[in-house]
């Protein structure tokens, strides 16, 4: 529905990847707000475990603007096969909602 907000979750492998991708993000205005954390994944890759240091990325955005904020990171993405994926939101304040509105889009 529009309006709806959600955050929109990827890894990357450093911290510098994480910046410039959250700021073309933010350039683009297809979130409002990126934040970058250091995260530890243990996943399956050409059939042998893998165990990394990567950096996660959470974009807060709109549930309308998922296609294309799925097609930008698709477009400069690192990975091979990078890990994007949409949460929904169940509630979110007013005046936050009003801001995140106010810079998406």
């Amino acid at each position: 529905m529009a309006g709806d907000v959600c955050i929109v979750m990827t890894t990357v492998m450093s911290a510098e990847q994480a910046r410039e991708l959250a700021r073309a993000v933010i350039e683009a205005r297809l979130a409002a707000c990126a934040q970058t954390l250091p995260i530890s994944s243990c996943y399956r890759w050409d059939g042998k475990i893998v165990e990394d240091g990567e950096q996660m990325i959470l974009f807060k955005t709109l549930a309308d603007q998922y296609s294309a904020l799925e097609g930008f990171l698709l477009e400069r993405h690192p990975y091979e096969v990078p890990e994007i994926v949409r949460l929904p939101v169940d509630g979110v304040s007013g005046q936050y909602r009003d801001w995140l509105l106010s810079e998406v889009g």
